[in-house]
């Protein structure tokens, strides 16, 4: 696995190699939380179509935001991140219909590391096809889980860090953007469907939301203050009843 950091297939490799310890057909690393982005950085399946990415909007559809799915979690150490292990038959009914039946994910183990309001989560399923996870296995997989979450969070920063550089004035997008195969003209009609008294500006700093961008970004791509973009957010949120930018993502992309 080491040697896959920082390179196209690390997904796929790690996958493939933590089949001593953990069996599962497909895995994810992602963060969530109320006051961050949700974002998925790495997934991949094994010996099945990957729908990874369809499990993740499914997940953004609405679930995401109820989810306590976590909050079993044990430490494998003091001040360590957290080893959590749960069944479909324990995850709400909302999101067991949403997310696991659909995809035939029967079981996760999860290895969750908190930061601030967010939580940094990898995680690994078992599927429909596949016998339940034994003890044995999520104990051996508790000894490999931090230096796993380690590796994740390595490849992800040297990604990051890979990426071209920007030029002066250009928007300023956070990583992995959340509604990349959304077409911007449907994030519009979205917002317009939830609210048709949204002012076009302020559907203009929605969808750069939506897309990822921050707003530094967003006030340079459209020649505005910081402050005139983040009135614009305000008075959005406060027509749409969020406060948040995950419920943005949830409310638009979930019933799209």
């Amino acid at each position: 696995m080491i040697g896959a950091v920082g390179e196209p297939g690390f997904d796929a490799a790690v996958l493939d190699h933590v089949q001593e310890w953990m069996p599962a057909a497909s895995w994810s690393v992602y963060r969530t939380g109320r006051r961050c982005r949700p974002s998925l950085y790495l997934s991949a399946s094994r010996g099945i179509p990957d729908r990874t990415r369809e499990c993740w909007w499914a997940y953004l559809s609405g679930p995401y935001l109820q989810d306590r799915s976590f909050d079993r979690s044990q430490p494998v150490a003091e001040h360590a991140p957290r080893l959590c292990h749960v069944t479909a038959q324990e995850i709400p009914d909302e999101h067991r219909a949403r997310v696991y039946e659909p995809h035939g994910m029967m079981e996760r183990v999860s290895i969750v590391d908190s930061e601030d309001d967010a939580l940094f989560a990898v995680n690994f399923y078992r599927h429909a096809h596949q016998p339940a996870f034994t003890d044995a296995q999520i104990a051996s997989f508790a000894c490999v889980a931090v230096p796993v979450l380690a590796l994740a969070r390595k490849h992800i920063a040297l990604c990051a860090a890979d990426s071209a550089p920007r030029t002066a004035g250009s928007p300023v997008l956070a990583q992995e953007p959340l509604a990349a195969s959304m077409p911007a003209g449907r994030m519009r009609e979205r917002l317009l469907e939830l609210n048709g008294e949204l002012t076009a500006r302020e559907v203009d700093v929605c969808v750069r939301l939506l897309q990822g961008m921050t707003h530094d970004g967003i006030a340079a791509d459209l020649g505005l203050g910081l402050t005139t973009v983040k009135t614009y957010r305000n008075r959005a949120f406060d027509r749409l009843g969020i406060h948040f930018r995950n419920e943005l993502f949830a409310r638009v992309l979930g019933a799209s």
